[in-house]
């Protein structure tokens, strides 16, 4: 197990430019670099202003050079009503590639379940790109299931904006 090799712990201030760099990295694997525009003064204010919705654990990875992230986990809360319990949504989580098949993925989700568990949150979610085959294959080897019966929708920019003033899109 990658613990004697790395840490998982939560995110400090001092790593919020290596998130943001990893972020890119993500958006990039994505396919979609162009819309990662988050900046890390963005990251600072949501992970450690005076009121965070979101939050992050890390992995430190021991190289030759000295400690650095391997990866993170970023996740919020949300709320069942029909278990009447927060859940956890993971947002993202990213292992860097050359880390990948080490223990460091399973090592974050399992750090996130724990957080589940000791918290008396009522789930662990997320969403995985249809055409990550590999992230697919990892998360059902750990029990995880396809929510396939449901379609994800979204607002955004000038909808989001004309929604908000009563208009339709």
């Amino acid at each position: 197990m990658p613990q004697e090799a790395g840490l998982i712990r939560r995110a400090t201030p001092d790593d919020v430019a290596e998130i943001v760099l990893m972020v890119r990295e993500l958006a990039e694997y994505e396919k979609a670099l162009d819309e990662a525009t988050a900046t890390e003064e963005q990251f600072q204010q949501a992970l450690f202003g005076p009121d965070p919705k979101v939050f992050a654990h890390v992995v430190e990875h021991e190289t030759p050079d000295g400690r650095r992230l391997g990866g993170f986990a970023m996740w919020f809360l949300n709320f069942s009503t029909w278990l009447g319990v927060h859940g956890l949504y993971l947002e993202d989580l990213y292992i860097r590639p050359e880390l990948r098949g080490t223990g460091y993925g399973k090592a974050l989700l399992a750090t996130l379940a724990q957080e589940c568990v000791d918290n008396g949150y009522g789930r662990l979610e997320w969403w995985v790109l249809d055409w990550n085959e590999p992230a697919l294959g990892f998360y059902g080897s750990l029990g995880a299931m396809p929510m396939d019966e449901w379609t994800v929708h979204r607002v955004t920019g000038d909808d989001l904006t004309r929604l908000a003033s009563g208009g339709t899109p």
